[in-house]
């Protein structure tokens, strides 16, 4: 009995040393995957984009605050919020009454300086006279030393006189200059063309004009934005001027807006506003660093808002029409851009070994090792590439 559970045994043994000799020879790469624990899908020709993604604020490219430089109230408007309007058009005017008064004034100061030269020419020419005959009498011996002293110095103080008046004339020019313009500033013209985007200042109310002008109205061209981003210091060594981007308003995703970018500006804004903010402590930076990158777009249609939010996709590397695999189906990384993946075909699932070039994160380019109409698996634990 003992023999025959020993032969039985043995037997046993080169049978299983059979089938795993037959199971190398014919399944040298095969891997048993059941079927319900992946995905496959057939490699195909595409485009690959990578971007760089970054959030931006939509505004007017051109905005002023048209405001007031002279003090008074706000007599009447003569636009509405919403009108279009053109260089030069009247918007809204200031009770001009001081200005009036002023200019008036500052005339009446510039006719009595006029009036004072004239006076003073009229003096010049007695004391040269009289300097004129002391200077003979003197030659004469009939005159007197002191006598023709004074009359020189009589004359050299009106000639200085003269030159008084003239600087009180220059003086009262300038001050019909500034009234005058002064009163030019009662009627708020519009610097550029645009559309009144919010009015600020009602009729009626007053105005004090200081250091800073009061705002009366804000204009804007909306017929061209401007789109502010704020790209990340991760990213912005693969952004400059010129690349192609698209973005999206958040609200209404569905539409998509083509542009290029415009100017990256070379400092974060924290880095420009620090002088303004430095204090006595330590200046420790706590957190992320954005750059500034600007560019704009058409809005004819008017479907863009002020301060809208739009999320931006800088294109950074494109290629057309190459073959291309899903990142799922990438598997463990060998480095210099290659990876492990599972290929199916007729024999089973073979392992092998492909080259990427651009990733957009959805797709990758194939450089080699795979060829179009090969069906890759998809395993549900793939990670990203």
């Amino acid at each position: 009995m003992g023999g025959f559970l020993r032969h039985r045994k043995t037997w046993l043994l080169v049978l299983a040393a059979v089938l795993a000799v037959i199971v190398i020879i014919f399944y040298p790469r095969s891997q048993p995957v059941p079927t319900e624990s992946f995905d496959s899908v057939v490699l195909d020709r595409g485009d690959i984009e990578k971007v760089v993604m970054a959030s931006g604020i939509i505004k007017p490219a051109v905005q002023v605050s048209v405001g007031a430089q002279v003090s008074g109230q706000l007599r009447q408007l003569y636009v509405q919020q919403g009108e279009r309007v053109k260089k030069g058009q009247l918007l809204a005017e200031i009770d001009p009454t001081l200005q009036l008064s002023e200019l008036r004034n500052a005339t009446a100061q510039l006719a009595i300086g006029k009036a004072q030269k004239l006076a003073s020419e009229a003096t010049l020419v007695q004391y040269r006279k009289a300097l004129t005959r002391e200077k003979v009498m003197k030659r004469d011996g009939s005159g007197m030393n002191s006598a023709l002293e004074q009359a020189q110095a009589q004359y050299d103080a009106q000639v200085q006189q003269i030159a008084v008046n003239e600087a009180q004339i220059v003086q009262a020019q300038m001050s019909v200059q500034t009234a005058s313009a002064n009163l030019g500033y009662t009627r708020i013209v519009a610097p550029v063309d645009g559309e009144v985007l919010g009015i600020v200042t009602p009729e009626g109310q007053t105005i004090v004009s200081s250091q800073i002008a009061p705002t009366i109205l804000v204009l804007a061209n909306l017929d061209k934005m401007q789109v502010q981003t704020r790209i990340s210091e991760a990213d912005i060594q693969k952004i400059h001027p010129g690349q192609p981007l698209w973005f999206y308003v958040i609200a209404d995703p569905k539409t998509r807006y083509e542009g290029k970018l415009g100017y990256v500006q070379p400092a974060p804004l924290e880095a420009l506003e620090e002088q303004n903010n430095r204090t006595g402590g330590s200046n420790q930076q706590s957190s992320a660093i954005y750059y500034n990158g600007t560019f704009e777009v058409d809005n004819h249609q008017r479907l863009l808002k002020t301060s809208m939010t739009a999320q931006v996709f800088i294109s950074i590397a494109q290629a057309k029409q190459v073959l291309r695999i899903p990142v799922a189906a990438l598997g463990r990384s060998l480095g210099d851009s290659r990876y492990l993946v599972r290929v199916q075909n007729e024999k089973g699932i073979e392992e092998r070994t492909v080259r990427t070039g651009i990733n957009d994160r959805q797709y990758a380019e194939v450089v080699e090792g795979l060829k179009p109409g090969e069906r890759v698996i998809i395993l549900q634990d793939a990670g990203a590439a």
